[in-house]
């Protein structure tokens, strides 16, 4: 089966969509499927190629097995609204004539975020008369309005209509969590239509006896307890609440808890130059690492913080730092009410607090300080529950099911 996949990001960037096209992919290569990937030049989050890459309006590479080819966009940082929506409809526009160019598929699959690249697949899709696959990760244009990127009527009305009319033209949608489904449902895609295929752990890379030690000495953590953040560092986040419990701490004068704040985005510099200003010390922020170094961050950390803004929206959002964290045997302190919350709890993996609250997430951090055991349970509990559940080998054969049974409709 050929398989032509549509992505804004792909590795050598980090960023989850990057990571989850790639883990995705090369386990349907291993599977037997020919996988050719269309994505830009790697320039998340600053905008800027990375060295080795050219912003031209073919770049090819073979990344194991996957046959991958990089087209010109305009380039943007990973911030505003303006140039990042010139850079996602320049994609529309190359993603789209190139897939013309490449041998005929038997099915395209889109992936969102971000929303143009999605309807880049319907015209492809459309063009090349094959079925089209829509994966939905974020659901835009809600996801930007309720962070405050657009606020117009104006502008929100026609690119919810343009939602739609993508959910409409699509013959099967795969989406990460039954609080999306029910959001899909609610815009009028019927449920026979929708898949739900959650994210997952590459269970090989999250290995729990991982040394954090480099890590814990490179950055001056000590034997602090460390509570680390890692991912993003966006506008959906709602990070300033770790900056609100560093001052609580400084407070109350205690000195034995850091928060390890890992990645970039859009929200970094604003938030790593408020902490230094108020001389924030219980606040390290390591700016964008290779992925192959996450796992030691992930074994540095005592804890783990995932947190999103106090939104309806977002209750409906499962977040991948879940299951990483969680096959690391950490325990995870959830700032993300709604589904995630649920899943937590069913995992026994970690505490869930009101997001935006700093009270309680000091008290969470206070309760696993004071208590090596709790973390250790919560730890194994989340480990096991991701085996059982959330292998990302067993997640993607699934997905590839899904897309061999919508190209099958087509013949």
């Amino acid at each position: 089966m050929r398989v032509l996949f549509l992505s804004h990001y792909f590795p050598p960037e980090g960023n989850a969509p990057a990571v989850r096209t790639f883990e995705t992919c090369r386990r349907w290569v291993d599977e037997g499927a020919q996988v050719t990937v269309v994505t830009c030049a790697p320039n998340v989050p600053a905008g800027r190629v990375y060295a080795g890459y050219a912003n031209r309006w073919c770049q090819r590479e073979r990344v194991a097995g996957i046959e991958v080819v990089r087209v010109w966009t305009h380039l943007a940082p990973n911030r505003g609204t303006v140039r990042r929506t010139l850079s996602y409809l320049s994609y529309l526009v190359t993603a789209t004539l190139r897939s013309l160019l490449l041998p005929r598929p038997d099915v395209v699959v889109a992936s969102s975020p971000q929303f143009f690249c999605g309807w880049a697949g319907v015209l492809a899709s459309r063009l090349l008369r094959r079925p089209l696959v829509l994966e939905i990760r974020d659901l835009w244009p809600a996801s930007i309005s309720e962070v405050g990127a657009i606020h117009s009527r104006w502008i929100l009305a026609p690119l919810e209509l343009l939602e739609r009319w993508m959910y409409a033209a699509a013959e099967r949608i795969v989406t990460v969590g039954d609080g999306y489904r029910s959001q899909l449902e609610r815009r009028g895609v019927p449920a026979a239509k929708i898949a739900v295929i959650p994210n997952g752990a590459d269970l090989d890379l999250w290995q729990p006896d991982t040394s954090g030690d480099a890590i814990r000495r490179q950055y001056g953590l000590g034997a602090r307890f460390v509570c680390a953040y890692v991912g993003t560092i966006g506008m959906a986040c709602g990070l300033d609440v770790v900056l609100r419990a560093a001052r609580a701490l400084r407070e109350a004068e205690a000195d034995g808890v850091v928060f390890l704040l890992v990645g970039d985005g859009a929200e970094r510099q604003q938030l790593e130059s408020e902490a230094r200003r108020q001389g924030l010390t219980s606040v390290v922020f390591t700016g964008l690492l290779p992925r192959e170094r996450i796992p030691q961050v992930l074994a540095a950390a005592d804890s783990c913080l995932v947190h999103l803004r106090k939104s309806a929206l977002f209750e409906t959002v499962l977040p991948s730092k879940i299951f990483e964290a969680a096959a690391m045997r950490k325990p995870i302190i959830l700032g993300v009410a709604g589904h995630a919350a649920k899943v937590l709890q069913e995992a026994g993996a970690g505490i869930a607090i009101e997001p935006e609250n700093e009270s309680a997430l000091l008290r969470a951090i206070d309760r696993l300080r004071g208590d090596r055991e709790l973390c250790r349970r919560l730890g194994s509990s989340g480990r096991d529950f991701v085996v059982r559940h959330y292998n990302r080998d067993d997640l993607a054969r699934e997905y590839l099911e899904q897309i061999a049974q919508t190209a099958k409709s087509r013949d």
